[in-house]
């Protein structure tokens, strides 16, 4: 299917708002929900009228938003229906506005109005560990040698909201390929930007610094893994991630780290930040399971941001045909 034009959605969104925002502080309760006007953190539940914001806050340009032309021209971006949602795609507005990035701010609203400070060019890569040749490639160098798709994913927060996003990157999966890991490696550790000065949230003791992700060999190789270089054919704005991040749609968000600074390859599992942070709540596999509740809310429902009703969740977000193959041995609920 076609992506929306992104004005296309910005003009639904802005009559959204001008039509809307009267009813923000009304309670549903019949439905459960109550509507505030706060975009802050509220973990597992509903942390305001989202999906309605104005570009960044403020009236302020979105930050990294200078950065409007991706890489490859769009006769150069391969498609794979395949793996494609046909829901509705949230806007620019709401992918770049409402967004977890603590280097930025814990508020959703936070990484948008801070991130201006990240300087994504130039950007390079450390590939180190198990691997035939350690090296630290340019990022653009990467881009040149991968093939570059789109696709259209579902995106689930293990906070219970989540968007459908379309994405443009190259599959993980190809770039391994090319840089030969030993047959020793077993697991894919990924580390974002450790920069006080770029990234100010890391003058915090919010979590353990630098973030670090990771995932076992075979999820890095499925071929829904990207490593994602744009949103709607634009380059990543800074607060989604700019320039590299993981996309991996059937597992939690956290799962996603972002500026992507180094890949390393492992024998022994990582320890990944969340996971370091609160092992009885995020663990180091994340997939999606409305069967496995947060110890501190369900996950059997979803609110799509955007969306006024939640809507339920499903096992392995939906991917389950792609992926389920790779846990067919494993207790889901202890390896959560």
């Amino acid at each position: 299917s076609e992506i929306t034009p992104e004005a296309q959605y910005d003009s639904r969104r802005e009559f959204i708002k001008n039509a809307g925002l009267t009813v923000a502080t009304a309670s549903f309760v019949g439905c459960g929900l109550q509507f505030i006007t706060s975009r802050k953190h509220a973990a597992g539940g509903l942390s305001g009228l989202t999906g309605v914001g104005g570009g960044g806050g403020g009236g302020k340009p979105i930050a990294g938003e200078e950065q409007v032309k991706d890489r490859a021209p769009d006769d150069k971006i391969k498609k794979k229906p395949i793996y494609d949602t046909d829901e509705a795609k949230n806007s620019l507005d709401d992918i770049s506005t409402y967004n977890n990035f603590y280097e930025f701010g814990t508020g959703k609203d936070e990484p948008a109005q801070n991130a201006h400070t990240l300087k994504p060019k130039p950007w390079s890569v450390a590939i180190k560990g198990e691997v035939e040749k350690e090296q630290r490639l340019d990022f653009d160098d990467i881009v040149k040698m991968m093939t570059l798709e789109e696709r259209v994913y579902r995106m689930r927060c293990v906070e219970a909201w989540s968007m459908v996003i379309p994405w443009r990157g190259f599959m993980l999966a190809d770039l391994i390929k090319k840089l030969k890991p030993k047959s020793s490696a077993k697991y894919v550790a990924f580390k974002t930007l450790l920069d006080p000065k770029q990234m100010p949230g890391q003058n915090t003791s919010a979590l353990p610094w630098p973030y670090v992700e990771g995932l076992r060999m075979d999820e890095a190789m499925n071929p829904l893994t990207l490593l994602a270089t744009g949103i709607y054919g634009k380059a990543l704005p800074n607060q989604c991630g700019a320039p590299l991040r993981l996309v991996t749609p059937w597992k939690y968000g956290f799962k996603g780290i972002k500026s992507i600074v180094e890949i390393s390859f492992t024998e022994k599992k990582p320890v990944t930040t969340w996971n370091r942070s609160a092992p009885n709540e995020y663990g180091f596999f994340a997939n999606v399971n409305p069967e496995v509740d947060h110890p501190r809310w369900s996950q059997e429902t979803e609110r799509r941001i955007g969306e006024f009703t939640r809507r339920k969740t499903l096992k392995f977000n939906g991917y389950g045909e792609f992926v389920a193959s790779m846990y067919e041995d494993m207790d889901l609920a202890k390896s959560f």
